[in-house]
């Protein structure tokens, strides 16, 4: 056969080329839809993943972020412990030195200790007056000018 003969075909020959053609074009058509929807499944399944994924790394980062919190917060009730305790120390020593002093200017100096009561028209006062071992009471009623 040389290069310009032509190649003669049957009818036979011609529908099962064309059958063969025919078949092969349904075949990598449905292979190229095949491919497509396995494509699209793939993209799916990469989509859950990621969100799988991102929900994970939610999940992890809420966690971390409580166990901050809760050490932070331990820790400012530790801060606030120790401040308060050396608060009560100091209050404490106050107390003390208020004590002494009092005892001091009570026995030193004297005091002055009483109350009163007003009644209707009336002020009634008792009065304590102690100066080093001397004391003094003293009761008033006082009557009070009515307005009227």
């Amino acid at each position: 056969m040389g290069p310009k003969e032509k190649i003669i075909m049957t009818e036979r020959s011609a529908a099962v080329f064309i059958q063969a053609w025919w078949r092969g074009t349904l075949v990598r058509r449905t292979l190229l839809h095949a491919a497509l929807r396995a494509w699209i499944i793939q993209c799916w399944w990469r989509q859950v993943l990621a969100r799988l994924l991102a929900k994970r790394r939610r999940m992890v980062l809420e966690f971390y972020v409580q166990q901050e919190w809760a050490a932070v917060r331990l820790q400012s009730w530790v801060r606030m412990w120790r401040v308060r305790q050396c608060y009560c120390r100091l209050l404490n020593a106050v107390r003390i030195i208020q004590v002494y002093w009092r005892w001091h200017s009570c026995h030193s100096r004297g005091f002055i200790e009483g109350h009163y009561e007003l009644k209707e028209n009336q002020l009634n006062v008792q009065l304590e007056i102690s100066l080093g071992s001397q004391a003094c009471k003293v009761q008033q009623c006082i009557p009070l000018p009515l307005k009227e």
